[in-house]
């Protein structure tokens, strides 16, 4: 397609969406003075931005499309620029200890309020990475899974109200009773797959918020739960600031337990078992894999890591209640997962401080932030499908079997 048939095209493009918006940009009614007033400079900006940034986006359409040709016709996969660099001690040996480095001091240079946020967005790395075994792993679609973060931060409240449980007994209760409920959710289930799995566990995650909302004498209903103790250090009271500076560090401690569990459980035998799942569930089950023990493990094992990341936002916000738990706290867990790249651990890190960080650091446009977000979401959809580092694929290679033809030619 020649240039001037793009530039016909963007314009076109320009025209209709100035038409489309010429009553809200250029008419303006003044209802004091009763008169009308015409502002077309706004519809000319319009008309220009719309056909350059339309002209911007047909080309970079089609270099993507002519860099999917060249690798096609060359037949080498491209590696990524994420991978390279791990893959090179001269690089990721100095950026890890600048890492370590930033880690350990962000607390002490930032101020409380962006250590809060970035508690936030490490409660969303842990909450990720665990949605990452049921979605990115075994492919099994859940839109319920806000249920499980619920389950964590009630269990710690609830208990420390009526028996005074501490936040280090409650941590491993909420992730046990996550773990027991993974497997009531994992039940029902088992035969089903794509999007009647996706309607099951969305009405599953709305039963536990209704019960929660309407069940006063147990929950204590849309009032909530208040006073809930932060964690404590070896019994020592701590001001507001060490306190949001102890649950920063600790945050960081279970995120970097979850990341050398989840890939410890990734290059295991179950995690191999929930990549076969999710490439083809039949043949899966024709090789002997249980699908009913891989599905079950994935829903267990996932919900784990909600139960600890809830018992956490409990412990961090001293106040809950159903609203906390919503469709859409389950919708921008799916996106941590699916925006960083599905099956990537590295992916899911990246893809929570984008999506937790970006919001609040866009707060000087004001309204306007969140359609900024958004746009910077299709994007992303449009041009990096695969995520923003996707988990790679290995392939196996049989070496002997070049020698085993050579020996029967013989």
């Amino acid at each position: 397609m020649t240039i001037y048939q793009e530039i016909k095209k963007s314009l076109l493009v320009s025209l209709w969406f100035m038409f489309l918006t010429f009553p809200i940009m250029v008419i303006k009614v003044n209802t004091i003075e009763q008169t009308i007033d015409w502002h077309w400079w706004r519809l000319a900006g319009v008309g220009v931005g719309v056909f350059f940034l339309s002209f911007l986006w047909r080309y970079a359409i089609a270099r993507k499309e002519a860099g999917k040709k060249k690798a096609e016709i060359s037949g080498e996969e491209k590696v990524a620029l994420i991978p390279r660099l791990m893959g090179n001690p001269r690089f990721y040996i100095p950026g890890l200890i600048a890492a370590l480095i930033l880690v350990v001091a962000f607390p002490f240079v930032f101020s409380m309020y962006q250590t809060n946020i970035l508690i936030t967005a490490l409660i969303y790395v842990v909450v990720g990475l665990g949605l990452n075994i049921v979605v990115g792993l075994a492919g099994l679609l859940d839109l319920g899974y806000v249920a499980f973060y619920a389950v964590g931060a009630y269990s710690y409240a609830l208990l420390n109200y009526h028996f005074g449980v501490t936040f280090w007994m409650a941590l491993p209760i909420g992730a046990l009773l996550a773990f027991i409920f993974g497997i009531i959710l994992g039940f029902p289930v088992l035969r089903l797959r794509g999007d009647y799995l996706a309607i099951v566990t969305l009405g599953f995650g709305e039963i536990i918020r209704l019960v929660l909302e309407n069940w006063n004498e147990f929950s204590f209903g849309p009032s909530g739960i208040a006073n809930i103790p932060k964690p404590s250090l070896f019994g020592l009271q701590l001001s507001l600031q060490q306190s949001s500076i102890f649950i920063y560090f600790l945050m960081i401690g279970l995120a970097l337990m979850t990341i050398f569990v989840v890939r410890r459980l990734q290059d295991s035998r179950i995690g191999r078992a929930w990549i076969a799942l999710r490439e083809d569930e039949v043949a899966c089950q024709a090789m002997g894999i249980d699908k009913t023990r891989t599905k079950l493990s994935a829903f267990a094992l996932g919900a784990t890591w909600a139960g600890m990341g809830g018992v956490v936002f409990a412990a961090k916000t001293t106040f809950i209640n159903p609203t906390s738990f919503t469709i859409w706290e389950s919708i921008i867990i799916l996106c941590v997962v699916v925006l960083g790249g599905m099956g990537s651990i590295l992916g899911v890190i990246v893809g929570a401080l984008i999506l937790i960080l970006l919001p609040e650091y866009l707060r000087a446009f004001s309204e306007y932030r969140m359609l900024v977000f958004g746009v910077i979401l299709v994007l992303m959809m449009v041009f990096r499908p695969g995520g923003i580092i996707s988990g790679v694929r290995r392939i196996y290679k049989f070496e002997g079997q070049n020698t085993i033809a050579e020996n029967n030619n013989a």
